[in-house]
């Protein structure tokens, strides 16, 4: 047995993910957080430290960014400097600092995407250009030529998402050559959201960290890189911006003054203890989620009017439902019992997005409801 096989009773706990259907027999698979305990070195010195009682204030520690030097060393064969590094809150909190910070007239992303990037160039008041994924191979790739085109004389910014999010395209080292060759053409600056990074669930794909592509790209790239999803401690509130261009960050350090100040207590510990200690349990985690996605496979092979392209990472699993012909697949799915997130919220409406980071048992019990829905509907 798995230790990700066992169960945790989310409801009551103030969660997000479990109490939008409080009180309702439905299995919620939308939100992207886990249903895992996280890491017990992780909870162990959470423990350790409430045992202290005191709770004062707490600088970000050397030793945590240390360990997050080492982890994107040891993973991604990136060497990032201490300097370059700076704490925020959340990887959405700080797409809304550089979406102000950079104050584009237009911004331009990729689509299907995750709502906040859209709603953050909107929340700067900048209008979004978006570019439409195609699928190429039976996997979502970006037309570099329509990407190129599209970008226009006010445009100076570029919201990535790699892992992409929805879909779980890890973006190859062609690509992002290609990306950076643009981006050099267009003078853009490219804020790359890589909170996926550690979750790649293709044996045959890695990670690549944009930045790391050539000198050019490190010295225009703002990356955005969390423990959160990894290790699911998404309610701690922990993630770090990586710039190296050293004008750029003196810059972006004096925009957000005041903004953001140091980590709470257990987010600090959390993050340095994720990134030192465990490297084990994100191996097994991955493993669990390939069964999982291996499922939900299986599921969509049986039933020939769904689609699902190959994924490269993530949890979560991007699943074409047109074929059904509903009015709200999302609607309809819930009618029996689980909760997806609607394919309209990240851009199209003809897809649901199904977060399978659950236990297996958990997961095996949503898929045969969301049979029944499908059977009922012949």
């Amino acid at each position: 047995m798995s230790i990700f096989d066992k169960r945790v009773d989310r409801r009551g706990s103030n969660s997000q993910k479990w109490d939008r259907y409080k009180g309702e027999d439905i299995i919620p698979l939308w939100v992207a957080d886990m249903d895992f305990e996280a890491p017990s070195p992780i909870v162990e010195a959470i423990k350790k430290r409430i045992e202290h009682k005191v709770f004062g204030y707490s600088p970000i520690e050397e030793e945590t960014l240390e360990a997050f030097i080492d982890f994107v060393k040891r993973h991604y064969e990136w060497e990032i400097k201490k300097e370059w590094i700076i704490f925020s809150y959340g990887v959405v909190i700080s797409m809304n600092f550089v979406t102000r910070f950079i104050n584009s007239k237009e911004v331009i992303t990729t689509t299907p995407i995750y709502p906040h990037f859209i709603k953050a160039p909107k929340n700067a008041g900048s209008e979004v250009i978006k570019v439409p994924l195609r699928e190429k191979n039976r996997r979502w790739s970006i037309d570099f030529n329509e990407f190129e085109k599209s970008i226009s004389k006010d445009c100076r910014l570029f919201l990535f998402c790699n892992p992409h999010n929805p879909g779980g395209t890890a973006f190859t080292k062609e690509e992002l050559k290609k990306l950076a060759n643009i981006a050099k053409r267009h003078n853009l600056i490219v804020c790359s959201d890589e909170i996926h990074s550690d979750l790649i669930l293709n044996p045959k794909s890695r990670h690549i960290p944009i930045a790391s592509i050539n000198k050019d790209m490190e010295q225009r790239t703002i990356t955005l890189l969390s423990p959160s999803k990894s290790f699911n401690i998404a309610g701690l509130k922990s993630s770090f911006i990586v710039i190296a261009n050293d004008s750029l960050r003196e810059e972006f350090k004096r925009y957000i003054s005041g903004l953001v100040d140091d980590p709470n207590i257990f987010a600090n510990i959390a993050t340095k203890i994720a990134y030192r200690e465990c490297d084990e349990w994100l191996f097994e985690l991955r493993d669990y989620l390939r069964e999982n996605l291996k499922l939900v496979q299986e599921f969509v092979a049986k039933n020939p009017k769904l689609k699902l392209l190959n994924q490269d990472a993530t949890f979560l699993a991007w699943i074409d439902v047109s074929g059904l012909n509903l009015k709200s697949p999302y609607e309809y799915f819930l009618e029996y019992g689980v909760g997806l997130s609607d394919g309209k919220d990240f851009g199209d409406e003809r897809f649901l997005r199904l977060n399978f980071g659950t236990q297996i048992e958990l997961l095996v019990e949503a898929l045969n409801r969301m049979q029944r829905a499908i059977d009922n509907l012949d």
